[in-house]
C-alpha cells in the first residue's frame, strides 16, 4: 500500500517511533511538501496523512488511487470535505488529543497577561529590583483572577477544561454553545450578547465554520465589557484580527492572548503579534511531546482501522467505494 505523509515535521520531528512506518516501510515521509509539490507526491497514494498541507479539489481530483486521508489534528479545514465524499475518500481526524495542553497553554496566557511573569523576569535579570521600593517594579501591574467573569466560547473538550481550571482560581464561568447542553456545575450556559456583555476574560475554542468565520469582529467587539482580556488558542480566522487590532488601541480590549493567526506562520510584521499588550506564541498548544505522541498513536489506529474495515474519527461521508 502507498502511503504517504506530507508534512510530518510538526508532528514528530524527533523521529518517535509510528506502527505505519513499521508495517509499511516503503512509507514516503516528507517533513514539509509546497504547494507545487503535493500533486506530485499525493498522486499515486491509496492513503495520505496532512497537518497542514491543503488538498484541495483540485489536487483531489488527479489521485485515483487515493481512498483514506489522515489528519494529523482536530481540525480538518485543510480538505475539501465535499470533494472526498463525491470520490469516496474517508477523512479522519484525531479528536480530543490535545485537549489538555491546549487548556494549558490556554492559561499561561492569561497568566502571563494578568500575573506579567515574563515581563518581571526580563526586569530581574536586566538587574532590576535595586531596592524594596522600587518604582521599576510597581510600575508594572498586575491583577487578581478570583472573582471575575470568564466567558467560555465554544464549550466542547478543551473549552470544558479550560473552565474548569478557572473555576479552581474562583472565577465565575459562562459559556455559550449552539446546542446548550445540561448544566455541568462549572458554567452557566447564557446567549452570545451576555457572554461578551459580562466576560473579564472571553476565550474562543469553537471551530472554524462558515459561521464562526470573522465572529469576533467590530460589531462582537463592540459589545464586550470594556477593558476585557481576549484569548484564543482554537482558530485565528475566527477573529477578525485587524478589528481586534482596533479594540487594543480604543481600549475596548486591555490585552489579547493568542497562539493560532488567520495566516500562519504570522510575522513580526502581524498588527496582533507586535502590539505590546498581546502575548504570542507560535501555534504551540499542541505541541508538548505527550500530546504529539498521543496524536501519533490514534492517527495510526484510524489507518488499521480503516484497512480492517472499521473505519473511527470519520468527519465526511464518503459516497462511494473506491
Amino acid at each position: 500500500m502507498k502511503i504517504v505523509v506530507l508534512d510530518g515535521y510538526l508532528v514528530n520531528h524527533e523521529r518517535m517511533p509510528w506502527k505505519p512506518a513499521e508495517v509499511f516501510p516503503d512509507l514516503e515521509w516528507y517533513d514539509q511538501t509546497p504547494p507545487e509539490l503535493v500533486l506530485k507526491r499525493a498522486k499515486q497514494a491509496e492513503a495520505v496523512f496532512v497537518n497542514r498541507v491543503m488538498l484541495g479539489k483540485n489536487v483531489l481530483e488527479q489521485c485515483p488511487k487515493l481512498r483514506f486521508i489522515g489528519v494529523f489534528g482536530t481540525g480538518y479545514n485543510v480538505i475539501d470535505l465535499a470533494a472526498a465524499n463525491r470520490l469516496g475518500i474517508t477523512v479522519c481526524n484525531v479528536p480530543e488529543y490535545s485537549t489538555f495542553a491546549v487548556a494549558q497553554n490556554t492559561v499561561a496566557l492569561l497568566l502571563e497577561i494578568v500575573n506579567k511573569t515574563g515581563v518581571f523576569d526580563r526586569l530581574m535579570k536586566a538587574g532590576g529590583w535595586k531596592q524594596a521600593a522600587d518604582p521599576a517594579v510597581t510600575a508594572i501591574s498586575t491583577a487578581e483572577l478570583y472573582g471575575k467573569t470568564v466567558g467560555i466560547l465554544g464549550y466542547g473538550d478543551i473549552g470544558k477544561r479550560f473552565a474548569a481550571i478557572c473555576a479552581a482560581m474562583g472565577m465565575q464561568v459562562l459559556a455559550y454553545r449552539r446546542h446548550p447542553e445540561a448544566a455541568d456545575g462549572v458554567a452557566r450556559f447564557v446567549d452570545l450578547d451576555t457572554l461578551r456583555r459580562e466576560s473579564d476574560v472571553l476565550s474562543v475554542h469553537c471551530p472554524l465554520t462558515d459561521e464562526t468565520r470573522g465572529l469576533v469582529g467590530r460589531s462582537f467587539l463592540a459589545g464586550m465589557k470594556r477593558g476585557a482580556i481576549l484569548l484564543n488558542t482554537a482558530r485565528g480566522a475566527v477573529l477578525d484580527e485587524t478589528a481586534v487590532a482596533e479594540a487594543l488601541e480604543n481600549g475596548t480590549l486591555s490585552a489579547v492572548g493568542l497562539d493560532v493567526y488567520a495566516k500562519e506562520p504570522a510575522g513580526a510584521d502581524h498588527p496582533l503579534v507586535r502590539h505590546p499588550r498581546c502575548v504570542a506564541t507560535p501555534h504551540v498548544s499542541w505541541s508538548p511531546q505527550e500530546t504529539r505522541k498521543r496524536l501519533l498513536d490514534i492517527s495510526a489506529e484510524n489507518l488499521f482501522c480503516f484497512l480492517n474495515g472499521t473505519p473511527q474519527n470519520v468527519v465526511n461521508t464518503p459516497q462511494i467505494e473506491k
